[in-house]
């Protein structure tokens, strides 16, 4: 007998987390989860907005679920959910940060395109948002990793040029192109933001003890982001503005 085509096309227990649902027909969700092995990928949850749903408790973000779906087209059949560890509870502002974390994946993340690595990197930061008081730090972490392991150049250490980073000296950061030394001369560029190479050397370092490399990470992080987000702001992020300007 031929193998059917579900079966072909069927994932058993493949670990996720939810990043969004939102209604789908009448009784129904379409269910946007980053699995481990898979990226990003959006099925529909038959049945889910019914009260007695099996999977409509389960339906929640920053919990590890193993999921079960089929379907060889983009928007996948979901046909079941597990608990796949403990739990996890984000509460105030903490809270706020893991929806900016799930925004920035629903955005920036292709469908169906695996980062193993950045799925692991995410529930680590989910984890230190609890864990954790210095929350911007934590954001600035995993901002910085999502660009990187998505493939974007972001150079650290060296300049435009090709010269080691000096601590000392003051670059302009043009997206796409990185560091470019500041000279005594006036400087006619219009794009990027002013940074200081010890700045620069923290974050390749993963360290953000110095204030100012807490206040010019954020700058550039803001600044990288909205270049490749384009024109559609974050509704998380003016969020976390209002609340302490993460």
């Amino acid at each position: 007998m031929a193998t059917s085509s579900v079966s072909l096309h069927r994932q058993d227990n493949q670990a996720v987390y939810v990043l969004h649902t939102y209604p789908f027909k009448e009784t129904s969700l379409v269910v946007e989860v980053f699995a481990r092995n898979f990226g990003r990928v959006a099925a529909t949850a038959k049945g889910a907005r019914r009260p007695r749903s099996a999977v409509r408790g389960m339906l929640q973000s920053f919990q590890p679920l193993l999921a079960t779906w089929s379907g060889k087209l983009e928007l996948k059949t979901l046909h079941g959910l597990e608990w796949g560890g403990g739990l996890l509870l984000l509460k105030g502002e903490a809270l706020i940060c893991g929806f900016y974390l799930n925004e920035l994946l629903l955005r920036l993340l292709p469908r169906e395109d695996p980062h193993e690595a950045l799925f692991e990197y995410y529930a680590a930061t989910l984890r230190a948002l609890i864990s954790e008081s210095d929350l911007a730090t934590t954001l600035r972490r995993f901002e910085l990793k999502l660009l990187q392991e998505l493939g974007y150049a972001i150079p650290l250490l060296q300049d435009t040029a090709g010269t080691l980073i000096i601590e000392s000296q003051t670059y302009r950061y043009e997206a796409e192109h990185g560091a470019i030394r500041q000279s005594g001369r006036a400087n006619h560029m219009h794009m990027g933001i002013q940074i200081s190479g010890n700045t620069l050397i923290d974050m390749a370092n993963d360290d953000y003890r110095n204030i100012q490399t807490k206040q010019q990470s954020k700058l550039l992080m803001r600044y990288l982001l909205a270049h490749y987000l384009g024109d559609k702001p974050l509704h998380t992020r003016q969020l976390l503005i209002d609340l302490q300007g993460y």
